[in-house]
């Protein structure tokens, strides 16, 4: 899927859908570039276009950069783990449409709504979500789901907030994925289960490659459940 309008300047509301239609968010996370570069293959090799590359990468920025470069308007391209506005700023620039923290920082928020980017900001408690909410997140990444709860606690935080847009981050497997989805959430953020670090370094992207192909299955038939 690629929403792009102008000048290859993709909308906030194009961002958005394209997240909700793939239903799923890769937590990038890699000892190097080249590994990240490497994971990321193997993703895109299985369909998933959305990776959310964090800053616990080394050399998170230029990665970005360089995955821009090679993927342009194919997959669309996040910053994670952004907790100050100065890393928000360079990672937009280098090509990031949406911005994700594991908890809620309000200059970051800011930064990506004046640099016209979407907003996903870490919360857990109802307090800390409606907070984010109305600081101008555009979708809140529910961290650590797990921790409190998993499915049941996201439906918990739906019903009396029908109208947000929540991410699960933690937890999430393919086990758990059908239960996050019936309880409302937007996409899921996956971690280890889907980016295999280990399997890149023993030379077998296809693990990675099937276990992405699973997860869009197994959102393909959550959704037609529901």
């Amino acid at each position: 899927m690629t929403i792009v309008t102008g000048e290859n300047e993709m909308t906030k509301e194009a961002v958005i859908k394209w997240v909700q239609e793939l239903g799923l968010v890769p937590v990038l996370r890699a000892r190097s570039a080249k590994e990240g570069e490497a994971l990321v293959e193997a993703m895109v090799a299985g369909g998933v276009t959305v990776m959310e590359v964090t800053t616990t990468v080394p050399g998170a920025i230029e990665l970005i950069a360089t995955l821009k470069k090679t993927y342009g308007d194919t997959v669309l391209l996040g910053s994670g783990t952004i907790t100050t506005a100065d890393d928000c700023k360079r990672s937009i620039d280098a090509g990031a449409e949406f911005v994700v923290s594991p908890s809620t920082h309000m200059d970051v928020i800011e930064t990506t709504k004046k640099m016209g980017k979407v907003s996903i900001p870490g919360a857990l408690t109802p307090t800390e979500v409606i907070t984010a909410w109305n600081a101008g997140a555009d979708i809140v990444k529910i961290f650590p789901c797990s921790a409190m709860g998993g499915a049941s606690y996201l439906k918990s935080l739906k019903a009396p907030f029908p109208f947000l847009k929540l991410i699960p981050t933690g937890g999430v497997t393919l086990a758990t994925a059908a239960d996050f989805l019936k309880a409302g959430a937007e996409a899921l953020g996956v971690g280890a289960d889907l980016v295999n670090v280990q399997a890149i370094a023993d030379g077998k992207p296809e693990i990675v490659t099937q276990a992405a192909k699973a997860y869009i299955e197994a959102i393909k038939k959550a959704r037609a459940a529901a």
